[in-house]
């Protein structure tokens, strides 16, 4: 109840409020019509400038403001709660819970700074090398044509299938699996866990929700602490195994060990699994663009950097400033927290000419910050934009016919931005 009231009770009775008080980017939060397609209050927010007053602090739509920011040192992650009122530093001591500790809190890599986040980083870096990367293309082509035989029957009988959990999200569950030497036989268990984890990226989840994402959390350390031990008696080439290598080396303690594996579990599926969902709902509108794809296969690199600006799989981030500093003419405190909305930024018209279209082939396409920037960049951006393009071909050549049925379902965050069913046809 404690971790509840501070970390989603306090904060949706104070979103509430401000909704009361007309704050826009507080009904962005709070209304679900507004989560499910919140671009056009971001062209509201956009035209009253690169920064926006909020309940949740100063608000950036811009592209120039949100990439010098988060590239900047003048910020961070890290929130210093010594100067939070009492009774709150009183919750978070009494609520913190090291079996049940999520990807947002500390010490996960998402929310901790220098020198913290270099050590971590240094550690996990080296599995997502452009080589490391490249490695991996056959396991993910074979992936996703296992997966792609299975909906044969399905395709055959002219079923309607869930592509999400059909393929968008086991295939990339599969894949950091096995890269993390994970059992595969947990697919299951890791989208439960994966989908409550990142739950807790929001505030504000009602309490029943955060017990069922509670539950999945302590249920996820509880597999790790089983897995860690295995891997010290019989460890092998993955990345979990020297990462517990490391922890015995006293390079990590045993809470930070869970906090990045379970960080890697997470983000190692979730930005692939909305941004498949998402191309297919944007090729299936385009179909013009889908069959160019079709004709000339070179251009799903590009096609999957267009999905990621177009519709980001990650909306929204924050950062804490750290020292006094001006961005885009506006003088920000130290102490200050600033929210940045990637999802609008991506669709900066002084970047992207047009940027409401949807355009596989756009010239400038990679300037998005659909991954973040800075010592923030996520780690396996690379892998996901490989999962990304190998899938997306693989289901287009093998389903040229595929379809949306019906109306897909929208998943509902707002930090993450993807379909929890979408319902097609494959031919």
């Amino acid at each position: 109840m404690a971790r509840w009231a501070v970390r989603h009770g306090l904060p949706a009775a104070y979103l509430s409020r401000a909704v009361g008080r007309g704050d826009l980017v507080a009904r962005l939060m709070r209304d679900p019509a507004l989560r499910a397609e919140p671009y056009a209050l971001y062209e509201q927010l956009r035209a009253r400038g690169p920064w926006v007053p909020s309940a949740l602090g100063p608000v950036t739509t811009s592209h120039a403001a949100a990439s010098a920011l988060l590239r900047s040192d003048r910020f961070g992650v890290g929130f210093d709660w010594s100067a939070a009122p009492r009774p709150v530093r009183w919750a978070l001591a009494v609520g913190d819970d090291p079996t049940a500790t999520g990807v947002a809190e500390p010490p996960s890599m998402l929310v901790v700074d220098p020198p913290d986040h270099t050590r971590y980083r240094r550690l996990v870096g080296r599995a997502f090398t452009p080589r490391a990367t490249a490695a991996a293309e056959p396991l993910v082509r074979r992936t996703a044509e296992e997966l792609l035989d299975r909906l044969e029957g399905p395709a055959a009988r002219g079923e309607t299938v869930d592509l999400v959990a059909a393929y968008a999200a086991p295939l990339p569950v599969l894949v950091i699996a096995d890269l993390l030497g994970v059992p595969g036989d947990r697919q299951e268990d890791f989208l439960r866990w994966g989908a409550a984890a990142a739950a807790t990226l929001d505030p504000g989840l009602p309490f029943r929700r955060f017990l069922t994402a509670d539950r999945a959390m302590r249920a996820l350390h509880a597999f790790l602490a089983e897995h860690f031990a295995r891997l010290r008696s019989d460890p092998g080439d993955d990345l979990v195994s020297q990462l517990v290598t490391a922890a015995d080396g006293g390079a990590l303690t045993d809470r930070e060990l869970h906090a990045t594996v379970m960080l890697l579990l997470g983000a190692g599926f979730e930005t692939t699994v909305n941004l498949l969902g998402n191309a297919v709902v944007l090729l299936d509108a385009h179909r013009d663009q889908r069959d160019a794809l079709l004709a000339d296969p070179s251009g799903w690199p590009n096609a999957v950097e267009e999905v990621l600006r177009h519709d980001s799989p990650v909306q929204i981030t924050g950062r804490m400033v750290r020292t006094d500093t001006t961005v885009a003419g506006t003088e920000l405190g130290a102490g200050t927290r600033v929210v940045v909305l990637l999802g609008a930024a991506n669709r900066d018209p002084e970047v992207f000419a047009d940027p409401g279209r949807f355009d596989v082939a756009r010239a400038d396409v990679r300037e998005h910050l659909a991954f973040s920037a800075g010592i923030h960049y996520c780690v396996g951006a690379g892998l996901a934009r490989l999962e990304g393009a190998v899938a997306l071909r693989a289901l287009t050549e093998r389903f040229p016919r595929l379809r949306v049925a019906g109306r897909p379902v929208r998943r509902e965050l707002q930090t993450l931005r993807g379909f929890e069913h979408l319902p097609v046809t494959l031919r």
